[in-house]
């Protein structure tokens, strides 16, 4: 298993309570799929660096899981077709490695 992140945007338009609703929903499918969820942070509501759909502002989330390919493409499939995410990131993020050169 590979370690990663995902950001995730969810639209201004729900409540904040209805979005955290969301970022747990994206919680359990990570769970159900056999991933483990390392760290979480909710920013809450924040501006837009561009205007999306018409909208400036949306409420983000990161997630810092382990999982398998297979889990994370369950997980951006199930993204993809959700209403109530704007954008999502996964990245694999660097391991660095301290040399005394």
């Amino acid at each position: 298993m590979r370690r990663y992140e995902l950001m995730l945007i969810i639209p201004d338009t729900l409540e904040e309570e209805a979005a955290q609703e969301v970022f747990t929903w994206a919680k359990d499918v990570l769970a159900k799929q056999g991933g483990t969820l390392l760290d979480e942070a909710w920013w809450g509501r924040r501006k837009y660096a561009y205007e999306i759909n018409k909208r400036d502002h949306g409420f983000y989330g990161v997630l810092d899981f382990h999982a398998d390919t297979d889990t994370v493409n369950e997980l951006e499939r199930q993204l993809k077709i959700s209403d109530n995410v704007v954008r999502y990131k996964t990245v694999r993020p660097e391991i660095r490695v301290r040399s005394n050169a």
